[in-house]
């Protein structure tokens, strides 16, 4: 057998979701692309099982399939800003991601982007239940073994919390704060096997996602990770807090992003220019991605897509801008304005001739150089959880404490600041169109237009008729705000009730 720390979850091989799909246990396993590993090896030692561990977390950056586009958790950021309104797609390219700009794959049932969100997610929960079920069977002859074994368990109840909350946001209907949340969800999948099961309700769902987010904090509290890529108890307070602001539970939100902030303060001007690429030297980063450089997937990569200097034809004739709109209502003094350029020359990154040039793209993103698109890719950052916060206590009522955190957010990001005047309504518009200038690009837009009930506008902004195909608005009431259940699922699983259409 081949070094098992090299071992990582085969995608090629998605038995962990799909009734009708049949593979042997021991494809699962690799140690290279090759040579297979059995499980029963995996699950020998301590370190064999912190193995499967680092293995879902590559996959969360290293494309699996097929398509070059459905590169991880970078892919699917790519697709939920893609469906929004910040997300400028000032050209067709090459063709990547635009039938998700159109809205078309959400509802194509057998359409490859209509399947890879549910594909990803689901093939790591099944890695997780593997983990959960058979971790406390593993040999631990030391304590050093015992605690790796309790972090293994702990970041695999943390996938998994995360996997359902990405799966129900997508496929299933909105959470209504104060609602029943009875409307369909996704199935959840506790043990891996195949045997067909149901949907569950969206508030079932909410309910799993908690309660693996205790198990996980319970097992992590204290740990010292190895890298940003895994993990910490930090990173589930962040998740919780991103959640209970989904549920519109603000008390738990404020409480849980305050404390998971502690230790990551908010990086300065310069690092914010600095292109997103460096999760490790970035204090402000909580979790995310460090692309390791022989695994970059060069065209498959995050920054193949997102970045502005590398030379791919998707970079080249696609590059990604910004709503003109929302980047107007900033002034200039706004460190985040910085990060696209109106004129689309980006003259101090000398881009080649050959690199089209449209308004307000994108320079956010800085790939290491015009030959290597890595980028590490950003899953959580303390400016999150100000925002939360913010959000929350105005939400909740307590706007002047919500002000206080907000300004202090909103000086770093712009010196001038002077502090927020507006009230109400208005004010939280203030803080959401920070949201959305803050992360532009990193994947929340879509989620955010659904969790707040708003439809899409991308009218009065420099979206081109032509690339969108005239999708420029979108009703709150449409039905396409759920991803269609897959047809794969749908013909191996008889319980599978289809979203309407």
């Amino acid at each position: 057998m081949k070094n098992i720390a090299k071992q990582y979850i085969k995608w090629a091989v998605v038995l962990s979701v799909f009734t009708g799909m049949v593979s042997c246990e021991s494809d699962y396993l690799e140690a290279d692309p090759t040579t297979a590993a059995s499980e029963e090896a995996a699950y020998s030692s301590a370190s064999n099982l912190m193995a499967i561990v680092n293995g879902m977390h590559r996959d969360m950056y290293y494309r699996q399939n097929d398509s070059q586009g459905q590169n991880g958790q970078g892919g699917i950021m790519i697709m939920m800003d893609a469906l929004a309104d910040d997300l400028v797609f000032p050209s067709t390219g090459n063709g990547w991601y635009v039938s998700t700009v159109r809205w078309q794959d959400q509802v194509n049932e057998s359409g490859s982007n209509d399947f890879y969100p549910y594909q990803f997610y689901y093939a790591l929960i099944r890695n997780a239940n593997l983990v959960i079920a058979n971790g406390p069977s593993v040999p631990a002859p030391t304590a050093a073994d015992a605690a790796t074994i309790k972090t293994a368990i702990g970041e695999a109840y943390a996938f998994r919390a995360f996997c359902y909350y990405m799966l129900v946001q997508i496929y299933g209907k909105r959470y209504v704060p104060g609602a029943n949340n009875t409307q369909l969800g996704v199935p959840i999948r506790l043990v891996a096997n195949e045997i067909p099961l149901a949907r569950n309700t969206v508030e079932e769902v909410y309910t799993q996602i908690n309660k693996d987010l205790d198990e996980a904090a319970s097992r992590l509290a204290g740990v010292a990770r190895a890298t940003k890529s895994h993990f910490n108890d930090k990173v589930i307070l962040g998740l919780r807090a991103r959640i209970a602001l989904t549920q519109g539970n603000y008390a738990t939100a404020i409480t849980a992003a305050q404390s998971a902030r502690v230790g990551f303060a908010l990086m300065d001007n310069t690092a914010y220019t600095a292109g997103f690429n460096n999760l490790a030297a970035n204090g402000e980063w909580m979790w995310g991605a460090i692309i390791i450089a022989d695994q970059g997937d060069s065209f498959s990569n995050f920054g193949a897509y997102m970045s502005r200097n590398f030379n791919s034809t998707n970079i080249r004739q696609a590059p990604k801008a910004i709503n003109s709109k929302l980047f107007l209502s900033f002034p200039s003094t706004d460190v985040r304005t910085k990060n696209f350029d109106p004129t689309g020359a980006h003259t101090a990154l000398a881009l080649p001739s050959t690199y089209s040039k449209f308004p307000y793209t994108s320079q956010k993103f800085i790939a290491a150089s015009q030959g290597d698109s890595r980028v590490d890719v950003p899953y959580m950052r303390s400016a999150e959880m100000y925002l939360i916060e913010a959000e929350a206590l105005a939400k909740s009522g307590n706007e002047a404490g919500s002000k206080a955190v907000f300004d202090v957010f909103a000086k770093n990001r712009n010196p001038s600041y002077t502090g927020a005047t507006t009230t109400g309504a208005a004010y939280i518009t203030e803080i959401l169109n920070s949201r959305r200038l803050e992360f532009w690009g990193e994947g929340f837009r879509f989620l955010d237009l659904k969790r707040l009930n708003q439809g899409l506008d991308r009218t009065g902004a420099n979206h081109s008729s032509v690339v969108t195909n005239n999708v420029m608005t979108v009703a709150n009431t449409d039905l396409r705000w759920e991803f269609l259940i897959p047809r794969t699922e749908i013909n191996a699983n008889p319980l599978i009730v289809q979203n309407p259409l």
